[in-house]
């Protein structure tokens, strides 16, 4: 279903009058309001460390709950996405971190509250050094935190299929790691 369908009513006059003006958008025919469904900022972050392993998280919560994650989250409002990184990779680990590289960028549509949320998921290195940081610990949307050497990473155990691409494209382009 596309998110416009979801709004009969338009939000500013509430007249019935909300109606498909193109792809992206409703117009209401009363007030002259435009509705446009725009991609929501997420983000999702390849945490590496010294010993060649990546950062994972256990989902705590639907959709795809108990599968394998990345750290990562939808963006506040008034905050950058490198911000967003920063806060949800803090939320989701303890870590606090400061060194990220935006990486690549992916369309996505996440499965919330019976709509499906566009997001376009910016996806972000950070390099740790282990003996520098605290121990990581699950919090907010994680279960569990653990680190798993990257040759051992499996695209399957992901089970939101954006991060599973991204995993797929990050193992695939090691690139990224020199």
């Amino acid at each position: 279903m596309h998110p416009l369908d979801k709004f009969a009513f338009c939000p500013v006059c509430g007249s019935p009058a909300f109606e498909i003006n193109n792809q992206k958008s409703k117009k209401c025919r009363d007030c002259g309001f435009i509705y446009y469904a725009n991609p929501v900022s997420a983000t999702a972050a390849f945490i590496v460390n010294e010993k060649n392993e990546m950062l994972v998280v256990r989902r705590a919560k639907e959709p795809a709950k108990d599968t394998l994650d990345l750290p990562g989250g939808f963006c506040d409002m008034y905050e950058t996405v490198e911000e967003g990184m920063r806060r949800e990779i803090e939320e989701e680990t303890g870590l606090k971190v400061q060194d990220i590289r935006y990486l690549f960028s992916s369309p996505n549509v996440y499965q919330y509250s019976g709509m499906g949320i566009h997001t376009l998921d910016m996806d972000y290195l950070v390099r740790v050094n282990s003996s520098e940081i605290a121990p990581v610990h699950a919090a907010d949307d994680a279960a569990e935190a653990i680190w798993l050497p990257i040759d051992e990473v499996n695209p399957a155990d992901f089970g939101l299929t954006s991060i599973r691409n991204a995993v797929i494209r990050f193992l695939h382009e090691k690139n990224f790691l020199q």
